[in-house]
This record gives C-alpha cells, sequence and structure tokens, in this order.
C-alpha cells in the first residue's frame, strides 16, 4: 500500500476515534444538572455589569501595574546579567533563581506579611494595587530579565562593533542601537508573559482586599458562595479568556512575522 493512502486511512481512524469518543461523552453527560449548575442563565445575569466594572477592570490593572514593574526591573536586572564588573553579574543572576524558583504564592505573602514586618510603619504606595503590583512585577522581572537577556544577545555582534567604529560609546550603542532591535525580537515572549500575568493576578485574593479591589477569581469564587452555584466561576473563567486569547493570537501573529521577516 502506498504511504500517502497509509498516512490518510490513518488520519480517518484518528477522526473517526475523536468523533466517536465526543459521541459517547455527549450522550452520557447529564445535561441538565450541569446546565443547572454550570450554566444557570439568571444567576449569570446578576454578575453584570459589577463582573466587567470591578473584576475585569482590577485584572487589568493588577496586570498592567504587575508588567510595568516587571519590564522596568527586568531591563536593569537584564543589563546586571551582562555587565563586565562581576557583583553586577553575581547579583542578578542571584536574583533571577531566586524569583524564578519561588512559587508566586511565597512572594504574595511575602508583598503581604513580610514587607510590613521588616519596615514597621511602611506603607506599600496604592495600596491593594501597588502590593499586587509589586509581588507580580517581583517575578515577573526575574522571567522578563532572561527574556530580554536573549534578545539583546541574539542582535547581531556586527551591530556593536560598527556602532563602535562610528564612535560610539557602549552605552550609547546599547541604548540606541542593541536594544531597540533586542525589543524587537522578544516582543512576542513578552506579550505571553502578560498572559501568565494576567492568570497569576488570580493570587490578589491573599492580600486581604476590599470588595471592590477584587479581581475575577476573587468574585467569582464570592458570587458562588452567594449563590450556591459555580455559574459565577464559569463567567469569571470567561472573561479570563477574554483578556487571554487575543493576546495570545497576537503573540502568534508576532512570531509569525517575525520569523518571515528572518527568511
Amino acid at each position: 500500500m502506498p504511504r500517502r493512502r497509509r498516512r490518510r486511512l490513518s488520519l480517518g481512524a484518528q477522526y473517526t476515534l475523536f468523533a466517536a469518543a465526543v459521541v459517547v461523552v455527549a450522550l452520557l453527560a447529564d445535561w441538565p444538572t450541569l446546565r443547572e449548575n454550570f450554566a444557570k442563565q439568571e444567576v449569570a445575569e446578576q454578575l453584570f455589569p459589577d463582573i466587567i466594572t470591578v473584576g475585569l477592570r482590577n485584572t487589568a490593572v493588577y496586570t498592567a501595574v504587575g508588567f510595568g514593574l516587571g519590564l522596568a526591573g527586568g531591563l536593569v536586572v537584564a543589563l546586571m546579567r551582562l555587565s563586565t564588573a562581576a557583583p553586577y553579574r553575581w547579583l542578578a543572576t542571584a536574583y533571577i533563581e531566586v524569583f524564578r524558583g519561588l512559587p508566586l504564592l511565597l512572594i504574595f505573602i511575602f508583598v503581604a506579611v513580610g514587607v510590613p514586618l521588616a519596615f514597621p510603619g511602611t506603607e506599600i504606595p496604592g495600596g491593594a494595587v501597588g502590593q499586587a503590583g509589586l509581588a507580580l512585577g517581583l517575578a515577573a522581572t526575574a522571567y522578563i530579565a532572561e527574556t530580554i537577556r536573549a534578545g539583546i544577545e541574539a542582535v547581531p555582534r556586527g551591530q556593536v562593533e560598527a556602532a563602535r567604529s562610528l564612535g560610539m560609546s557602549q552605552g550609547r550603542a546599547m541604548w540606541t542601537i542593541i536594544l531597540p532591535q533586542a525589543f524587537r525580537i522578544v516582543i512576542p515572549p513578552l506579550t505571553n508573559q502578560v498572559v501568565l500575568l494576567c492568570k497569576d493576578s488570580s493570587l490578589v485574593l491573599f492580600l486581604g482586599i476590599t470588595l471592590e479591589q477584587r479581581e475575577l477569581t476573587k468574585f467569582g469564587r464570592d458570587l458562588a458562595g452567594q449563590k450556591g452555584n459555580t455559574t459565577p466561576i464559569i463567567v469569571a473563567g470567561i472573561c479570563y479568556l477574554i483578556i487571554t486569547i487575543p493576546l495570545s493570537l497576537l503573540a502568534r501573529r508576532l512570531e509569525a512575522r517575525q520569523r518571515r521577516g528572518q527568511r
């Protein structure tokens, strides 16, 4: 039998098995019970507009602040990681290894409990937004630093040599020649980092936030407890997808465009 025909038969068998599995699941599922517990229309309607104006808005704010702090910190740590001064490299490496190795939950607990204990009478500016942004930013800094470092190292060395031959200092060449090219390279992974921070913002609930400071997960969980129904959690999940799916599609398009530009 020709190889192409065998491949078609194999794919046909796989599609058939997948369709059969879907049919079996659809026939065995208790759809009325699922609809009552996970997709109750009257419960879902009661969530609006608060789930958008409170939950979704706060999630976007926490994500934006965390990413902003992470991007600024990541740039500094990446430059320290590439510094010719050994103490800077050691400090940057230690930071990256520690904060990439710690669970994000522990970082949130440290920000909520450790900072007030270590610095009595000190409050993080911005309240819950500042605390959430700091916790997310501390973690994001470690990952973004490695992303930016990889982008800088991906810039052809000839670019640096050409800049230096024109009389540019190392610092000026870095800011005007290398970093702009590096950021074009790392835009897709940075977009993916935003998606991760959006999901990680669900840990804000450990900061002891008020009703008006709730993000989507906390909002959905509170309403699910009040209504005795899990529909609010499903709606909260859909709201997360409203943010993450467009960002994921954008990241894929940027990666595809980058690959085309390299050919």
